[in-house]
């Protein structure tokens, strides 16, 4: 498979760089969610997995360091794994948590077979991912997932491209979980919240929580 201009850039020098910037323990992760939108990350997660079995399968799609695996952890969840691209993140991973499967790869191309995972989310990646690769990542989430897709994702009503540190083509906002449908219309939107930034250099700016399911 052919690598994106998106892959070579998060796989390197800039995609450490942001690691190390945004590793935090557990208690920092919650603190810097509470600034940023109002209520810790284990707060969300909760709203949206009211009812979960402590067995369900999740995977995570750019999974970093393992943060939202280990919160999800920390919440009684027991069946938990994780794709990575960047080599020195999974690498961070390993030291940082036990029990949960975290593997370097590409979410252009999971290495699981159908329909292996009862849920199939991401956490601010689809915003990194360049439009016209959108379909890929996408079709690869569904057909790995039984039931579940569920995203946290920069929210804009259209799709729109923003500069990232100085960088253009690495950043866009959208309704993620509307491109989800376009693309598989079998899919049914189960819940959706809108989290607004409380930080006044950031206002105006609104980040989701959505949860879609399988119809068929």
């Amino acid at each position: 498979m052919k690598t994106t201009e998106q892959e070579n850039f998060w796989s390197g020098e800039f995609g450490q760089e942001y690691t190390d910037r945004n590793t935090r323990d557990r208690a920092e992760w919650d603190d810097f969610y509470t600034q940023n939108w109002g209520l810790t990350k284990t707060e969300m997660n909760a709203r949206f997995t009211t009812g979960w079995s402590p067995e369900t399968r999740i995977l995570e799609v750019g999974c970093n360091t393992g943060m939202q695996l280990r919160g999800l952890q920390d919440a009684g969840f027991t069946n938990l794994y994780g794709v990575e691209l960047q080599p020195y993140a999974v690498e961070k991973a390993k030291q940082t948590t036990t029990n949960i499967n975290i593997i370097q790869g590409s979410g252009f191309d999971l290495p699981f077979r159908d329909a292996y995972f009862d849920v199939v989310c991401t956490n601010g990646v689809l915003i990194h991912i360049a439009p016209d690769d959108l379909p890929k990542i996408m079709d690869e989430m569904v057909r790995c997932s039984s039931r579940y897709i569920w995203g946290f994702e920069y929210y804009n009503p259209e799709l729109t491209a923003i500069p990232y540190r100085g960088n253009q083509g690495f950043l866009w906002k959208a309704d993620y979980a509307a491109l989800f449908q376009q693309r598989h219309p079998s899919l049914k939107q189960v819940k959706k919240e809108l989290y607004p930034y409380v930080n006044a250099s950031e206002s105006g700016n609104v980040d989701y929580m959505y949860l879609l399911e399988k119809t068929a």
